[in-house]
């Protein structure tokens, strides 16, 4: 499962998620979106924080499915 590692990493969220295997990206989505259903009923908390992970891992998700799909063209 991946990994982000705010304070100690000197690479980005987003250089991050491009160094994960296909498989491990879809892990850390679904693994993203138990935590935040999770704090957001245990603490109330906001949707801050997930929206950017969110919007990072579909990105990627997207630019991957594109690439793909050029490919095969």
């Amino acid at each position: 499962m991946g990994q982000y590692a705010h304070q100690t990493s000197q690479y980005t969220l987003e250089e991050q998620v491009k160094g994960l295997a296909d498989e491990e990206l879809l892990d850390f989505w679904e693994e993203a979106q138990y935590l935040e259903k999770f704090l957001q009923e245990e603490f109330q908390a906001g949707v801050g924080a997930h929206l950017e992970y969110e919007r990072i891992i579909i990105k990627e998700l997207q630019y991957r499915t594109c690439k793909k799909t050029a490919l095969l063209s």
